[in-house]
């Protein structure tokens, strides 16, 4: 991504990542559509929940991918094949470290989830069921995320795709087999996910030590030094706490959504699926621009960076505009494939979180690039910062004016929005007044 047109190769780059993560999507998709439909709105209430947690958990390891991925792509545009082979030893060991303790404290803390989450009562059976089964896939998690970032800091962003493709279609047939066929209910749809993620997980691991000769060590020939592991540890961690700060925000903003009960629940449910798949690909074309900007960044070629972050600005506006017109005009329709149209003060409450997030998509857009940009040039502080700053208003806002009787839940609708912009625009005066000393 050092050379050649650059709005071409980011393009071509960023598809299958885009097509990757939709897929992902479809893993929680395929439980809520499954679930909502054939179990019943409390038992889709449930998973909805359910998946707020888990993406707070598994956006730890993300995180921490993502930092490893950031400075695998500067070793790799530096060329340096020795530094890519002492980064991927020491992240491995470090992530891999990380993930047994996080997966020991999901099950060690499950039942403390009701309280922290203010779940109601009637939705706990179903959410505990769920969750006894999805932890046991934090592992696969880790797996997959590892070797997809490893991949794709070289410039492999097909493979991903291609094992992601399979588990994702996987999930699916299972689904329908374990709740439709089995009525295991919500433990199935659980049962149908964690078995597609070890399938992923497995796979790519498998393939990338066959194929990648970063992973070809000799005796003897990598040690890990001190500066590496503080390298990638700051890389690692400040990302993985921009990931996790993020999702911990929906987290305490999905705990005030429970607590004005199991319609308003099962209308965030499922608005925040067709939310998250809608601004999706703007979110891996961010992480694709950060792949981009890192290699050149290594390479050091700070006008080949500017160009490119005109360029993806522009496509990310547009993008976000064209999805934007999408979601407003068929919130309904879209409801309707998740909740039965018989329940209609679920579907009306979803129609007015999608029309409120779907008219601010180019902010969040906006704020994917700031993230990429910031982590890429090393400056993930600034991502944290930002990612500080629009979770906080957001979760600040949503208990004040949710609090006002006039305005009630809608307080929390529109919190997002303005958190998207406020954080935007702090993200954005950082560049201008110092661009120079970033780009150097």
């Amino acid at each position: 991504m050092t050379k050649g047109k650059i709005m071409p190769s980011m393009l071509l780059f960023s598809a299958p990542m885009i097509l990757g993560n939709l897929l992902q999507q479809c893993y929680n998709i395929a439980d809520t559509l499954i679930v909502g439909k054939l179990v019943g709105p409390d038992a889709l209430a449930a998973v909805g929940s359910s998946f707020t947690l888990m993406t707070f958990l598994t956006s730890v390891l993300l995180g921490l991918c993502m930092g490893s991925g950031a400075y695998f792509s500067i070793r790799f545009g530096e060329k340096d094949e020795k530094g890519l082979k002492k980064g991927i030893l020491a992240s491995f060991l470090l992530i891999l470290s990380i993930t047994v303790i996080l997966n020991g404290a999901a099950f060690l803390f499950l039942d403390k989830v009701k309280a922290f989450m203010n779940v109601p009562e009637e939705i706990w059976g179903y959410m505990r069921d769920y969750l006894a089964v999805i932890f046991a896939g934090i592992f696969a998690v880790f797996l997959y995320n590892y070797f997809a970032s490893l991949l794709r800091s070289v410039g492999n962003s097909l493979v991903p795709l291609i094992f992601l493709a399979a588990s994702a279609l996987l999930n699916i047939g299972l689904d329908l087999l374990f709740v439709l066929v089995f009525d295991r209910g919500v433990k199935g749809a659980a049962e149908a996910t964690v078995i597609a993620q070890y399938v992923s997980g497995a796979g790519i691991s498998a393939y990338s030590l066959k194929r990648l000769p970063y992973l070809k060590f000799k005796k003897g020939e990598v040690k890990i030094t001190g500066d590496c592991l503080r390298k990638i540890t700051g890389f690692s961690l400040l990302t993985c706490v921009q990931q996790s700060v993020m999702n911990l925000g929906i987290l305490l903003v999905q705990g005030i959504v429970n607590g004005f009960g199991p319609a308003v629940m099962t209308a965030f449910a499922a608005a925040v699926k067709i939310d998250a798949f809608a601004y999706m690909p703007v979110q891996d074309f961010g992480n694709a621009f950060s792949t981009f900007i890192a290699q050149n960044y290594g390479a050091k070629q700070p006008e080949r960076i500017r160009k490119g972050l005109k360029g993806a600005a522009l496509v990310s506006v547009s993008f976000c505009a064209i999805i934007s017109a999408a979601v407003c005009i068929f919130a309904r329709p879209l409801m309707l494939m998740f909740v039965k149209a018989e329940e209609t003060a679920i579907i009306a409450e979803g129609v007015r979180y999608l029309r409120t997030e779907g008219a601010f998509y180019f902010g969040i857009g906006c704020l994917f690039l700031l993230y990429g940009f910031y982590r890429a040039v090393g400056k993930p502080r600034m991502s944290v910062v930002l990612t500080v700053f629009s979770l906080g208003t957001r979760v600040a806002l949503s208990y004040i004016l949710s609090a006002i009787p006039e305005i009630g839940v809608k307080g929390i609708w529109w919190s997002i929005p303005i958190g998207w912009l406020l954080a935007d625009a702090a993200g954005i005066i950082y560049y201008a007044a110092s661009k120079k000393k970033l780009l150097q």
